[in-house]
């Protein structure tokens, strides 16, 4: 028993498979791209601008510019997590011989930023914005699924609070789904040869299933392995509610205190003793044979829940930062937001094994001679 609790403890943090003699074992034996590079990158172009002219279609949202950068002082970087285990690039602007110095990060994602920004272009009840972001996370393991470089559509939009539910949530869930799905046909259309039996379309509709359900079914699996063993019954699902601890002493993941909403009590809506506002979209990759994230999203919090989230997570100081302030202060509005990952979505419709494939970034040299064995052509 102590062997499950530690491995469930290790698996909080976040993604990563571990080692490269591990990874060598996950990657494909029998791989073989169905598309050339030449026709993976003009898949990559006409499927960006499809995804995102329907999500802003979908959810009414426009498409705004986004910062590499962001003030440390300003408390809008995203930390990931709330165990200080991902910490972002950081480097020092002398800027006029030190007289007007400034202490800049590199965003690890712009979730906090939009929700500030949703005030800045005057959005609406109802409106919203959508980023074409880039960030960098030096504390990833470099493997198939997980880059430094990181690339999503960070879209946010505002609402009312009594759209502060999960059935809102899963309105929007829904529209999400319906542009990934349409995405694929998309991208089978205009490359018949991705019509492959070895690789079965998306279902057209999402299974959603609270954390705490997950864990009843798995009550002895750390989470990765909870998420591998349901995605084997339903290939495509929405996990609600990760954040806050489960029945078992340990969230489903860690979550930052300060964007998603993971402590509201929402078992009037459930019936059971549940909590959050927020989750995930998993699928079960046919060509990795593994759990597949392509999105994390949730309701915001608001002031109240945002003082609870950081007392739980010994943050409260937080509270002093530009951003968090404007939460007490009600200076921005309520909203909903997330992020999908775009080399994430690209690698999954147009059948990679690896990120590699669809981005370029920086790789171990171990990593690029496994996949040179494995016939797995890494952009450089």
């Amino acid at each position: 028993m102590s062997t499950v609790v530690l491995d469930k403890k290790a698996d909080l943090a976040g993604p990563g498979i571990g080692d490269y003699k591990e990874l060598e074992q996950v990657l494909p034996r029998d791989y073989r791209s169905l598309l050339t590079p030449k026709e993976t990158q003009q898949a990559i172009f006409r499927l960006k601008r499809y995804i995102e002219d329907n999500l802003c279609k979908e959810l009414n949202l426009m498409m705004v510019e986004v910062p590499l950068i962001v003030d440390v002082e300003s408390g809008v970087n995203d930390m990931l997590d709330r165990d200080g285990s991902r910490t972002p690039l950081q480097f020092h602007i002398s800027n006029d011989r030190d007289k007007h110095p400034l202490d800049a990060q590199v965003v690890q994602a712009a979730t906090k930023w939009k929700r500030v920004a949703l005030k800045q272009f005057g959005c609406k009840l109802g409106e919203g914005i959508c980023t074409d972001m880039r960030a960098v996370r030096k504390d990833y393991f470099l493997d198939h699924d997980h880059s430094a470089y990181v690339d999503q559509w960070d879209w946010e939009r505002v609402i009312m609070a009594e759209q502060r539910s999960l059935e809102f949530l899963k309105s929007v869930v829904r529209k999400i789904w319906k542009v990934i799905v349409g995405a694929e046909q998309f991208a089978l259309e205009m490359f018949p040869q991705l019509k492959d039996p070895r690789y079965p379309s998306l279902p057209q509709d999402l299974i959603f299933l609270h954390a705490e359900e997950i864990l009843e079914l798995y009550p002895d699996l750390p989470r990765k392995q909870r998420e591998t063993a349901v995605l084997q019954k339903y290939p495509a699902i929405f996990i609600i509610g990760i954040g806050w601890p489960l029945k078992d002493g340990y969230p489903h993941e860690m979550r930052a205190a300060d964007y998603d909403d993971w402590v509201t009590d929402t078992s009037q809506e459930t019936g059971a003793a549940t909590h959050g506002l927020n989750g995930d979209i998993l699928v079960w990759n046919p060509v990795t044979r593994r759990r597949h994230e392509l999105t994390s999203m949730g309701i915001r919090v608001t002031k109240d829940t945002l003082k609870q989230q950081l007392e739980m997570s010994k943050q409260l100081d937080f509270m002093r930062l530009p951003y968090h302030r404007a939460i007490l202060e009600d200076q921005i509005p309520l909203s909903i937001g997330g992020g999908i990952g775009q080399s994430r979505t690209l690698m999954l419709l147009l059948r990679k094994a690896h990120l590699g494939e669809v981005s370029v970034t920086v790789w171990p040299k171990i990593l690029k001679e496994i996949c040179a064995k494995k016939d797995i052509f890494v952009l450089e």
